[in-house]
């Protein structure tokens, strides 16, 4: 019998098992596909942009002098709107933290928690292994998995479901999702600029769709360039040398000339969001609960709070020596959850809305407000405060504080 067993090993579910290492329970990771997989889409050429509030969940952890080691920090952000006047630029100097951000590989942040898993006595790493069904019941859920040419049957006090956008898992479950696509598709590669990136990011609003270039090691830039669906096979079928330079039409040349770059990558992009978060003796969470647009880089810092806040829940229980999977924990969990769903998507959504749309007005009116927002401390702090992802900071490892039972 698992306490919990945990659907994705993706860095949700990993950073979750390294997580509850405190607490003594017996975990089980499934994972679809070998770390080492070029299928494994979590740990791939990518890179994510953690926030100082997910430095701070990991320094929770004991895992953050080790991601740090090959991370990029962001002390700068210069926001903008391609054509119009006016700009914020935030500083973390101002906001009295060591960086606003930090750029990591995908690849590095999947070593560092595979290497900080539990202990084989309290945790089981299925991998490759995929879910054939769950059955919950009042007192545990029953997951018969899939190890190559066999089956098993494991049983769990709470299944944790964090399996991705279009999890199969949510689905047997019965829980819906509301899904909006926003007709547009990120580029994602990696580049190399004229002007060296001195811990700086850029997120460059086009009517298109929005830029982010994001400073990463061996000064190198991470771009995320959004651009409508019907645009993208063209500029993917590009060579280097017209995708270079049809980029640099769109962001301009505040990094100078873009010199080289790397591999590129498209993903359409979707506002995914379940309709709830529990089911008997299960939780959904990171992108299988919301999956969202990558303006201001919101989406793993999201999860990381999912992580933090069930991982404080759970060491309640375990100090109490109450039920881990019943009613009252899920209900806890939702009910913590809500706001900051509600106000990070509103907050990702509405920028989407408001700055891909090329209407004239709109622009001198979206400049305005970034020349206002650059004067105004207050409210330049609350938007720093929401995309560092420190508005919701209850749960201890949100505070960078360690679990303890």
């Amino acid at each position: 019998m698992f306490d919990v067993v945990i659907v994705g090993g993706g860095m949700v579910g990993a950073s979750l098992a390294v997580a509850l290492k405190p607490l003594n329970l017996k975990v089980g990771l499934i994972e679809a596909f070998a770390l080492e997989s070029s299928q494994q889409p979590s740990y791939d050429d990518r890179t994510v942009a953690l926030s100082h509030g997910s430095r701070l969940i990991y320094q929770g952890m004991r895992l953050w002098s080790e991601i740090e080691a090959d991370s990029e920090a962001i002390m700068h952000i210069h926001v903008s709107d391609r054509g119009h006047f006016g700009a914020t630029r935030i500083h973390a100097s101002q906001e009295n933290v060591p960086a606003l951000g930090y750029v990591v590989e995908n690849r590095v942040l999947g070593r560092v928690l595979y290497q900080a898993l539990p202990s084989a006595e309290y945790f089981e790493l299925l991998m490759p292994a995929t879910v054939v069904k769950v059955s919950p019941s009042t007192d545990q859920v029953e997951v018969v998995i899939q190890e190559g040419d066999s089956t098993r049957t494991l049983n769990t006090k709470l299944l944790v479901v964090a399996d991705g956008a279009r999890s199969p898992i949510r689905e047997q479950l019965g829980i819906s999702t509301t899904q909006r696509d926003y007709g547009q598709t990120a580029i994602i590669t990696n580049v190399s600029t004229e002007y060296l990136p001195n811990q700086t990011a850029y997120e460059r609003f086009t009517s298109k769709g929005p830029i982010a270039l994001l400073p990463m090691t061996q000064q190198r830039y991470s771009v995320v360039w959004t651009l409508p669906h019907a645009q993208v096979a063209e500029v993917m079928n590009k060579s280097d040398e017209a995708f270079l330079a049809q980029l640099q039409a769109a962001f301009g040349y505040r990094q100078g000339r873009f010199t080289k770059v790397g591999k590129r990558a498209a993903y359409p992009l979707t506002l995914v969001k379940t309709t709830q978060e529990t089911a008997t003796r299960s939780i959904i969470m990171g992108n299988a609960s919301h999956a969202i647009h990558p303006v201001a880089g919101q989406g793993l810092n999201l999860s990381l709070r999912d992580v933090a806040v069930l991982a404080d829940l759970l060491a309640e229980a375990v100090a109490n020596q109450t039920d881990i999977g019943s009613d009252v924990l899920l209900a806890n969990y939702a009910a913590a959850r809500e706001q900051d769903y509600r106000q990070t998507i509103t907050y990702t959504d509405s920028l989407v809305r408001l700055f891909s749309n090329d209407h004239g007005l709109l622009g001198h009116l979206r400049a305005g407000g970034l020349s206002v927002m650059d004067r105004v401390p207050p409210l330049r702090r609350w938007v720093t405060q929401q995309s560092m992802g420190i508005n919701q900071r209850k749960a201890r490892l949100a505070r960078g504080a360690e679990l303890r039972v």
